[in-house]
């Protein structure tokens, strides 16, 4: 069903008021519970009693990453690294021997920490002798440190080598190296290529609850992880385990039922490590410290893995007593009142306007400005290059400017793309608040369609661009059902929208995440479907 426009401008102002208060009052409460103190279980370790082994990579510097062959780690840096870490655990785990990370086990040693050793392995092969040789020389040269030598780490779950490949790696280590020998890789890979366990001297095995293929939720977390342990060990009766990975993320996409936090890391931890030692589990926790260059592989929540934080080395949680999601709310309070200021004096300062006018747009404002700072806080754990900052910066910056820009419009219809491109170019003034407003609704759509688009069809490391599309939804949504025209483009964009957010939350209908974002995309694209353009007649 087509409806026709609504023309009452005191119904199109109420309706923004009470659009915006509502979301104001959802974000407040979301706000109030990140800082709430969610208590759980204190973890309390014996006197002298650490973590058992953390991974360890020294990327977490501003431009550090692995992806650069050249990238070179200090000396200096990795000792100011294990210095840190030797506070919390009495082992370290590497992925490689490339990069300064050769220095480790001399410089872990006076420290009194042990070392998993691991020798990359990847596509090459000649890389991957090369690779091999240096590790098994620097484990025998350290073999005091060195607890064992990693032979690979998920190369089958990449496909990057063969079982056989891999058999006859694991064989030369074993007749070369001085240290005990094994293989990494998630749980359900090592079953399916148990033959290798005959070749390894213990078996190490990844779990993951929030990386699983159906994610796990933190309630049953560790529940799932013990029974893949048991598992396992009865799959490798008579072999060694160590769980070579597990932990939570703190930041980021959420997949399904597992959602990233800091409060579920620190459960997620403390629960676990209490689980191990009464277990008598080995172990080691990924990771020590937070790798942005991760999220350049699995988006936001790659680079937030970590105990301790990329930038202070402090610890990102206690190991005792209640945690909260955010310290306080002085950032998004302060940005909601000066957008909801800047927005009313707009509203008041041009022709005159009623009391319900200035109050909506003046809603509209402090829900931009609280998104705007949310946005902001959000960029910075997830915004990788300059690229991003530049186009989704962008597209934050339309959406803070929809309210600013709403103060000076009056409720006169609002053109579609086109015709406000050709408004503003022919400097109409009396029509240009419209047309700024219509422009900007195209420039939105677009970008809008474009993220329903990507995240339907690759969605496993995109992030919910939610916060992006808030304002927009808000605004849009009330503006797009009482005066606003459409074209068959914009129709098309609205389409793909549609499309795009139900695809994506019907296949994680559970996840909140992908709610927010369904039900965004549905103010966005509902209004240009489902009212009859005041131009409908013209044609592009």
């Amino acid at each position: 069903m087509i409806f026709a426009p609504r023309t009452n401008r005191s119904q199109l102002w109420l309706a923004l008021l009470i659009a915006s208060t509502t979301m104001l009052l959802l974000l407040a409460a979301m706000l109030w519970l990140q800082t709430r103190p969610v208590r759980m279980h204190d973890l309390h370790l014996a006197e002298g009693e650490k973590l058992r082994c953390v991974s360890y990579a020294p990327y977490h510097r501003p431009g550090q990453t692995p992806l650069l062959e050249d990238t070179r780690i200090e000396r200096e840096q990795i000792a100011a690294d294990l210095a840190a870490l030797a506070k919390i655990t009495d082992c370290v785990r590497l992925y490689s021997i490339d990069q300064g990370l050769e220095h480790v086990p001399e410089l872990a040693r006076p420290l009194g920490l042990k070392v998993l050793l691991g020798a990359w392995i990847g596509y090459e092969k000649t890389k991957n002798a090369r690779e091999l040789e240096r590790a098994i020389a620097l484990a025998n040269a350290n073999a005091d440190v060195v607890r064992a030598l990693i032979v690979g780490n998920e190369v089958l779950l990449r496909r990057e080598r063969t079982e056989d490949e891999m058999r006859e790696l694991i064989r030369h280590a074993k007749a070369h190296a001085k240290v005990p020998v094994t293989y990494a890789d998630v749980w359900e890979f090592w079953t399916r290529h148990d033959s290798l366990a005959n070749e390894v001297d213990f078996v190490t095995v990844h779990i993951l609850p929030f990386w699983e293929d159906e994610p796990v939720d933190i309630e049953l977390a560790l529940q799932h992880v013990a029974e893949t342990r048991r598992h396992v060990g009865e799959h490798f009766a008579g072999k060694k385990i160590l769980i070579g990975e597990t932990g939570w993320p703190s930041a980021g996409r959420q997949r399904e039922e597992s959602k990233p936090s800091r409060v579920n890391q620190a459960r997620y931890i403390r629960e676990f490590v209490h689980r191990a030692h009464a277990e008598g589990w080995d172990y080691n926790l990924i990771e020590a410290i937070d790798q942005p260059w991760k999220r350049r592989l699995e988006g936001t929540v790659g680079g937030f893995w970590g105990m301790l934080d990329a930038d202070s080395l402090e610890p990102k949680f206690p190991l005792a007593g209640a945690v909260a999601e955010r310290e306080g709310v002085a950032g998004p309070v302060g940005g909601a009142a000066v957008g909801g200021v800047l927005a009313f004096l707009l509203a008041t300062t041009g022709r005159r306007t009623r009391c319900l006018r200035a109050s909506a747009i003046a809603a509209a404002g402090t829900l931009g400005g609280m998104i705007t700072v949310l946005h902001w806080e959000h960029a910075h754990l997830a915004y990788r290059d300059a690229l991003e900052w530049s186009l989704l910066g962008g597209v934050a910056a339309l959406g803070a400017l929809l309210p600013l820009t709403l103060a000076r419009w009056h409720g006169e219809p609002v053109p579609a793309t086109g015709r406000a491109a050709r408004i503003l170019r022919h400097g109409e003034p009396l029509r240009a608040k419209a047309g700024a407003l219509g422009l900007l609704r195209g420039l939105l759509l677009f970008a809008a369609a474009v993220a329903a688009l990507l995240l339907w069809v690759d969605p496993r490391y995109r992030d919910f661009p939610t916060l992006l599309y808030l304002v927009p939804a808000v605004v849009l949504g009330v503006v797009g059902w009482w005066r606003a025209d459409t074209t068959r483009s914009e129709i098309t964009l609205a389409l793909v929208i549609l499309i795009g957010v139900v695809a994506r939350w019907s296949s994680e209908p559970a996840n909140p995440q992908a709610v927010a974002w369904l039900l965004t995309g549905l103010a966005l694209a509902l209004p240009v479907l489902l009212v009859r353009s005041h131009q409908h007649e013209q044609r592009e």
